[in-house]
């Protein structure tokens, strides 16, 4: 079983920038596609970003896109999600995720997934 642990979450102002990190514990992620989920007070939980093994597709929301970056390191074992130019909306509980992907799975959908981390807390506010 993957074990994952978020963290890097806090409280920052509009316009700051986070970068959250998800450590597997005693695992390779080498052979698992990745992905970032959040949910917000009041909303579903939505895709952010994911990223597959070896890092050949990479695909962001468009809330996201041109803000937030993905990327991975196998060899740590972590994948990260840096947030710039946080706003309000931004605000949720960031999840990562791991999954055995393949080049049909689809990244966006949550059911994609085998295994989640607890979630590291985003808050932007003035």
């Amino acid at each position: 079983q993957v074990q994952l642990v978020e963290s890097g979450g806090g409280l920052v102002q509009p316009g700051d920038s986070l970068k959250l990190s998800c450590t597997a514990s005693g695992h390779t992620l080498s052979g698992y596609g990745m992905g970032w989920f959040r949910q917000a007070p009041g909303k579903e939980r939505e895709f952010v970003a994911g990223i597959r093994r070896n890092s050949v597709g990479i695909y962001y929301a468009d809330s996201v896109k041109g803000r937030f970056t993905i990327s991975r390191s196998n060899t740590k074992n972590t994948v990260y999600l840096q947030m710039n130019s946080l706003k309000p909306d931004d605000t949720a509980v960031y999840y990562c995720a791991a999954t055995r992907a393949i080049m049909s799975t689809p990244m966006t959908r949550g059911a994609s997934y085998n295994y989640w981390g607890q979630g590291t807390q985003v808050t932007v506010s003035s």
